[in-house]
């Protein structure tokens, strides 16, 4: 009895003074474990006699109990230490002002885009949509385009194996539009192109473009130029010098080449404009009847006028950017620039 109170006592003063988990887990293998000091005199007292066994076995479990306890307090007590001390480590001022989240910004030519959008939606035209993956009839054929033209060349269209490609313009959605919704009708169709060409501070592979049409029974190229002006003037916020020349496209008869005085040099010149104060920017005319009856339209019924409108080389323009490769980068500190002008 008098060792068991000796034990009993000894394990309490340790667990006391323990200063961490593992000291109190060995004071409870040496103490309760299988080959542990109470768990030892357990086996012993099968010599002693019943009145013995009665009073040890009482006193045995009641130090065991004991122990237990001090053990699952003392236990308890470090737990509750290492989480104030990480709470504490871990506290946040929930009345410091946040910092705040950073909101993105639109690309420019998303922002140009947008507006284009919106300048022909308010004069009643459609916006239109179609596959960048096209077939060479919708690319080609149905746009007038003869077998022999350059643009059909592998230096300058990427081919596909099955036969189609990625599309050059996006003039086939017009020849789908005139095919889905027939005349009289007012479209643009805005997105992405490709081109096989050498990239440089001027020429991507990948680049923006808007194209429009209107068809209906009186049409005239008046009326496409003082829609030119319109939109120009519309994006640039102000007038801009324009000329109009005479070009070939076999899309349109007749057919013209817009061009817009270099913004960013002021018609002095620079490597944008390649020296010459110009800027092709936006080839145009009167639809061409053959364009009209792939579309199955009639000629002799209905005229129509179209334009081509590069997105990417506009953007360039109006933010002065003197390299297209910047709007392809995804550098974060050139699109950062743009916030503003979303806003």
């Amino acid at each position: 009895m008098e060792t068991l109170q000796r034990i009993r006592t000894a394990a309490l003063e340790r667990i006391g003074a323990a200063q961490s988990l593992e000291e109190l887990e060995a004071i409870r293998v040496e103490i309760l474990g299988r080959k542990g000091t109470l768990n030892s005199i357990s086996q012993q007292m099968g010599r002693l006699s019943p009145e013995e066994r009665k009073s040890v076995g009482q006193a045995l479990n009641e130090a065991k109990q004991a122990v237990e306890q001090a053990l699952s307090a003392r236990k308890d007590g470090f737990e509750r230490e290492a989480l104030d001390r990480r709470l504490e480590s871990e506290w946040i001022d929930l009345t410091v002002p946040a910092s705040g989240i950073r909101p993105g910004a639109l690309h420019p030519v998303t922002i140009i885009q947008r507006e284009i959008e919106d300048l022909f939606l308010s004069m009643g035209f459609t916006v239109l949509s179609g596959p960048e993956v096209e077939t060479e009839y919708n690319n080609f054929d149905a746009l007038n385009i003869p077998p022999d033209h350059p643009a059909r060349d592998m230096q300058d269209t990427f081919w596909l194996e099955d036969g189609h490609l990625l599309r050059t313009h996006t003039s086939p959605v017009q020849v789908r539009g005139m095919q889905r919704l027939g005349p009289p009708l007012r479209m643009i169709a805005p997105g992405r192109v490709f081109r096989n060409e050498e990239v440089d501070p001027s020429h991507e592979h990948t680049f923006y473009q808007v194209e429009g049409m209107m068809v209906d029974r009186e049409v005239s190229i008046a009326h496409l130029i003082y829609s030119m002006k319109t939109l120009l003037k519309g994006i640039f916020r102000r007038d801009v010098t324009v000329r109009l020349r005479p070009g070939y496209f076999p899309f349109v008869e007749p057919g013209f080449e817009l061009d817009i005085q270099c913004l960013l040099c002021a018609g002095g010149g620079c490597p944008v404009c390649k020296q010459s104060g110009w800027l092709e920017l936006l080839p145009c005319g009167l639809v061409n009847p053959n364009v009209l009856r792939m579309g199955g339209i009639d000629p002799e019924e209905w005229m129509g006028w179209a334009f081509g409108l590069g997105l990417t080389r506009l953007a360039m323009m109006r933010y002065a950017i003197d390299d297209i490769r910047l709007l392809q980068s995804g550098d974060l500190r050139f699109l950062n620039q743009f916030r503003a002008a979303a806003a």
